[in-house]
């Protein structure tokens, strides 16, 4: 989808970004930071804010969630899913890296930094095995990657999330570590709990987004979808991010600040795997050919991760007040500022990108 004269149209595309867009680091370093005081200086917050949930799932961030990824998944033109799931280099490209790449670099990376800290270290590892179903669609979307490849390898994610989540924390928590004669755990994580994770944070959002491109391009058609619609819903897509943000770090905000160091070690081995697994993404695409916007889209699909289920495993295995727990919440801390780095960084390399060979 990605073309050369597509590239060379657009030379300066932060430029054109919107005023939102174009300051999003400082409004989302507002929201940390807003949320991080917010649970340090509101006695109970982190209390009030995680009573607030429905069968485990937590009703401000899945509202948050639903808010940010509508917009993204109205403005997906599902007629075009065809083209995607013929490209059989992205989808195995995209499959290798999430669900073998992923997993055994963040636990060789845990193991490596985190060797002395045994619950941190089984959080990371748990953080590493939950691939990105949600947050991704919106970095994706901002450094103009490919709307329909994101729906697709998100949607193949969720599927591979609810089969195989189980299989590899065991396989990685227990099976692999005693043959290498390490430390030994083990993870609970039924199979319910992951499917109410993909269904409530893609299922709801995708319908929604796929019944208001039928319905509004049905009765107005595809110009007034496009053109008028699609311009209105757009902003709500960064309000729900900032809104999500807030709220996760308020649920937090006490403990980390409290650990500052602890937090520190944590962050070294999850910085250096978004960068790798970014890095390889988009190494991948670019070897492939894929062209910019599906490079774009493997590179954010392989780096992001779901801390929400990474966060619910955690507190249902280990505790809310675990070190487990406290590993996945750093996640997130790390996460978000690093990909929207990332993002600017892959909008400086779009025009390097040449049109994609066909597969």
């Amino acid at each position: 989808m990605s073309t050369a004269s597509n590239t060379s149209e657009h030379p300066a595309v932060v430029g054109k970004l919107s005023t939102l867009d174009r300051f999003l680091p400082v409004w989302i370093g507002v929201a940390m930071v807003a949320g991080l005081l917010l649970g340090r200086l509101i006695p109970g917050l982190n209390d009030v804010l995680s009573a607030i949930s429905i069968d485990g799932v937590s009703l401000p961030i899945a509202i948050g969630l639903l808010i940010m990824m509508y917009p993204v998944l109205a403005k997906v033109r599902y007629d075009r899913l065809d083209t995607v799931t013929g490209d059989k280099r992205l989808l195995i490209g995209s499959l290798v890296l999430n669900w073998v790449v992923g997993p055994a670099l963040m636990f060789a990376l845990a193991w490596i930094f985190l060797a002395d800290l045994p619950e941190y270290r089984t959080g990371l590892i748990i953080v590493g095995l939950a691939r990105c179903i949600a947050m991704v669609i919106i970095w994706n979307d901002l450094a103009c990657g490919d709307r329909e490849a994101a729906a697709v390898l998100v949607a193949i994610n969720s599927v591979f999330q609810v089969v195989m989540f189980a299989v590899l924390g065991w396989f990685y928590l227990s099976v692999l570590p005693g043959w290498l004669g390490l430390e030994q755990t083990t993870i609970d994580a039924s199979p319910w709990q992951i499917a109410k994770s993909v269904l409530v944070f893609l299922g709801i959002p995708l319908a929604a987004g796929f019944l208001s491109r039928y319905l509004g391009e049905r009765n107005r058609g595809r110009d007034w979808y496009e053109s008028t619609f699609i311009p209105r819903i757009s902003p709500w897509a960064l309000y729900g991010l900032l809104f999500t943000i807030v709220i996760l770090f308020a649920l937090q905000g006490d403990q980390i600040t409290s650990q500052p160091l602890d937090v520190v070690r944590i962050a070294i081995p999850l910085l250096v795997y978004f960068a790798v697994m970014w890095g390889g993404g988009y190494a991948f695409g670019a070897a492939m050919k894929l062209g910019y916007e599906r490079t774009t889209t493997m590179a954010f699909t392989a780096a992001g991760n779901n801390f929400e289920l990474a966060i619910a495993v955690a507190i249902a295995t280990y505790g809310a007040t675990s070190g487990q727990a406290l590993a996945g919440v750093v996640g997130p801390l790390i996460e978000v500022p690093v990909l929207v780095g990332l993002v600017y960084v892959s909008l400086a390399l779009r025009k390097r990108f040449i049109a994609p060979q066909k597969s």
